[in-house]
């Protein structure tokens, strides 16, 4: 039996970065074994343990077969004679396919060393086309490195794009799609994921409505600002479909199925945006002002309403941003009435919510219009 420490571990100890989680594989071992020292089994489809005191994940060495579309399609062979090599050649690219030993040697049967020093993400064999799923993971990578001069290689990019034509993208699950999008997005270099699918042709799958240069520019632009900003997912998100109208935006957001939050935000954002660039600064419309808070939900979802503000701020062109002057001073009036101090007065029921409209509506008027 023996242990190696395999992966990003290995990979980023390389690069001089900081290591925060390790991934082990055993070699020689059975299930028996593993469960004999005390580890704990937590894999279904293929034999992973828990270690009894770090709690990280040792993996028995294992081989794939492609069986049918998908990352599902696989067979998965685990057993005591599988090699190191053999384990490591399943793997998506060379630089995450290095191991070190408990001694601290380093195995590298596919040059990951050199392609980490030539800034180059490559694929490990042509296995990687079995897996549709590696083409979001290489360019999420990508998004991750980006900033340390690291690009996928032309041979790579090749690949991707055979895979695209052979309609493997068209079988990822939308909630995987979603994991991947949700993590590069908050990755150093967040647009490069979505240039990197642009360039292989995955992104006419995935989300088409952002393949032309118009959106695509626009969708980038707005992401790289409110990640400039160290916006939350919801925002970067909304961000990212701030060039689609509302149905558009709508169907996108639950065909990749967003969190609730995200696809709230991203509705919000798509609807506000086409009624903020007709305002007219000078003489802002109090109705439509409080229309759009109203639409919002700020009184209850104040938070929410900063995140919008936010994407707003982000999306709207420079000849724009004076438009959301009178949005926040709508906002800040609206938000001084006091529904008790109606009460006091009289008013209940219906009478009372239209009470509180009026009076909302003739702050935003007198503060917006003065």
């Amino acid at each position: 039996m023996q242990t190696y420490l395999v992966g990003g571990a290995v990979r980023d100890k390389l690069l001089g970065l900081r290591v925060e989680d390790r991934d082990w594989v055993v070699v020689g071992a059975t299930p028996e074994q593993m469960l004999a020292k005390g580890f704990t089994q937590v894999g279904s489809d293929f034999p992973v343990f828990l270690h009894p005191k770090t709690h990280e994940e040792y993996a028995l060495a294992r081989t794939e077969r492609k069986q049918g579309h998908g990352y599902h399609g696989f067979s998965v062979y685990s057993a005591p004679d599988v090699t190191l090599e053999e384990d490591l050649l399943r793997r998506d690219l060379t630089i995450n396919a290095m191991a070190r030993s408990e001694q601290g040697e380093l195995t590298d049967p596919f040059n990951g060393q050199k392609d980490l020093e030539a800034r180059e993400l490559r694929h490990v064999s042509d296995a990687f086309k079995e897996d549709p799923l590696r083409i979001l993971r290489t360019a999420r990578f990508a998004a991750r490195f980006q900033p340390l001069g690291f690009s996928v290689c032309a041979e790579t990019m090749t690949l991707m794009r055979s895979m695209v034509a052979e309609d493997e993208v068209e079988h990822l699950v939308p909630e995987r799609v979603w994991q991947e999008i949700q993590r590069a997005i908050h990755e150093l270099s967040p647009c490069t994921f979505f240039q990197v699918l642009q360039d292989c042709e995955a992104l006419a799958v995935l989300i088409p409505e952002l393949t032309p240069d118009a959106h695509f520019n626009a969708a980038t632009d707005a992401l790289q600002r409110v990640h400039a900003l160290e916006g939350s997912t919801a925002e970067r998100f909304a961000a990212l479909l701030c060039s689609l109208d509302e149905p558009a935006c709508i169907a996108r957001a639950k065909a990749l199925k967003a969190p609730n939050d995200c696809q709230q935000l991203a509705r919000l954002a798509a609807a506000s945006i086409p009624v903020i660039r007709r305002l007219n600064p000078m003489q802002p419309n109090a109705d439509i002002l409080l229309e759009l808070l109203e639409k919002a939900d700020i009184w209850r979802r104040p938070e929410r309403f900063s995140q919008l503000v936010n994407v707003l701020e982000c999306t709207l062109t420079s000849g724009d941003q004076a438009k959301l002057e009178p949005l926040k001073m709508a906002a800040d009036a609206a938000s001084g009435v006091d529904p008790q101090a109606l009460i006091k007065q009289g008013f209940s029921g219906k009478e009372l919510g239209g009470a509180i409209r009026a009076e909302r509506l003739a702050r935003i008027a007198q503060a917006v219009c003065r």
